[in-house]
């Protein structure tokens, strides 16, 4: 029976798709190289000038730390500039990226964090972003930021 289930499920998703063909919308087809760009560019950045950061993030950002949620760019900054460090050192090991619905990207990036100097025993995070482009499709700002200690 749950055979059955499985393949009705998946003949209603495929016909789903067959009823709206181009359900992402507009697809940034550099998505990856995008998206690449961008986690170099954040963590350059987080590393040595949080406070700049701010021109990531709009008024309907999302950050989840740790899972406490920040709405808008003022809460956001607010905790991303009062962490409890010196000195951090982002080290991406891995980046996934995705297209998104209307020309959005989403990135998916595991790594290690050299907190104050600490290269010997780095922490492990996980983080994901939403990419949105802005109106003239210039730049791109961070519409969602989920960010994990990944721990044992």
């Amino acid at each position: 029976r749950s055979r059955d289930r499985v393949s009705t499920t998946v003949g209603w998703g495929a016909h789903a798709m067959m009823q709206q063909p181009n359900i992402l919308g507009q697809v940034n087809t550099q998505f990856a190289d995008i998206g690449k760009a961008f986690v170099e560019h954040y963590y350059k950045v987080f590393d040595s000038q949080r406070a700049q950061l701010s021109s990531l993030y709009q008024a309907e950002s999302m950050l989840t730390f740790e899972g406490d949620q920040y709405q808008g760019m003022q809460n956001i900054m607010q905790k991303l500039t009062t962490l409890n460090f010196q000195t951090v050192q982002h080290i991406p090991k891995t980046v996934d990226c995705h297209p998104g619905i209307n020309g959005a990207i989403v990135v998916f990036v595991t790594g290690q964090l050299a907190v104050d100097g600490n290269v010997t025993t780095p922490l492990m995070f996980s983080q994901s972003f939403t990419l949105v482009p802005t109106a003239d499709k210039t730049n791109w700002w961070i519409l969602n930021d989920l960010f994990r200690l990944n721990y044992g």
